[in-house]
């Protein structure tokens, strides 16, 4: 993975991953997550998430004026999306093509906007690195709507791809995950991967956007070209963190916007 240069943000988008509920079982804390975000990935019923979930999401996140966009996932609803499977590029590029559709025809009909595209879990750590998947995956949204924003992680198989499918990229970046020397993300399955302390996801949040870098899991240092700080939807103290991270961002002179108005 190439590490992109970057040279300080003043202006970053707030992303959450939300939406993730399915039926009875009721995950995240959405709402009032999303006071706190410019932007909404919400989930479209493969890793998480139904009809009336996707729904309720979309009318929460246009009451509060958070742009919308679609999170597709591999179909694993017991892993949540989150174990890697062998579904080839054209698989997954059917099954996203499928998700996103299904979330445009319900923002349709909300009168909402569908703004951009951010894979979930092992789809998206695994386009990070397979171009090949990647460069489906970008054609897929690109055959959707020329205007959908890609969103992935900054520096990886997927912003090239976004480049040479023509369509625009916004690079993400992890406040609350702990990064590789490389750029990837540590595993889930290595203590600390997740930054659960409010304080110190402000505080990583305002170095990426600020100074365009970030600590690695080993005390070194990476470079970032982030359009979008990530705050996931799924922990216990998404809402403080979502909070903590866009009151840090504000206090250091940054402004806040969507991502589809900075790409």
């Amino acid at each position: 993975m190439v590490v992109l240069m970057a040279t300080a943000q003043r202006v970053i988008d707030i992303n959450s991953d939300v939406g993730e509920s399915f039926g009875a079982w009721r995950m995240g804390y959405d709402e009032r997550t999303l006071v706190s975000v410019t932007s909404a990935n919400i989930a479209c019923g493969f890793h998480a998430g139904d009809p009336t979930t996707m729904r309720e999401t979309v009318r929460t996140a246009a009451r509060l004026n958070v742009s919308c966009g679609a999170h597709p996932g591999y179909p694993d609803l017991v892993g949540f999306g989150r174990r890697d499977m062998a579904v080839s590029p054209e698989e997954a590029a059917a099954d996203l093509a499928y998700q996103v559709g299904a979330l445009w025809a319900i923002t349709r009909a909300e009168g909402v906007q569908l703004r951009h595209v951010k894979p979930h879990g092992a789809l998206y750590n695994r386009a990070a690195r397979d171009h090949a998947l990647a460069l489906a995956l970008a054609h897929a949204v690109r055959s959707l709507d020329l205007e959908l924003v890609l969103v992935g992680l900054a520096g990886s198989q997927m912003e090239q791809a976004a480049s040479e499918a023509g369509i625009p990229f916004a690079g993400e970046a992890f406040a609350d995950r702990a990064y590789n020397p490389d750029g990837s993300l540590v595993s889930r399955a290595r203590p600390g991967s997740v930054i659960e302390d409010p304080a110190t996801v402000a505080r990583r949040a305002v170095s990426i956007a600020l100074e365009g870098s970030i600590e690695t899991y080993d005390g070194g240092r990476i470079n970032l070209a982030a359009h979008t700080i990530c705050v996931h939807g799924d922990t216990e103290q998404a809402a403080q963190i979502a909070h903590a991270v866009k009151e840090a961002v504000l206090a250091a002179g940054i402004r806040i916007e969507p991502l589809w108005e900075i790409v």
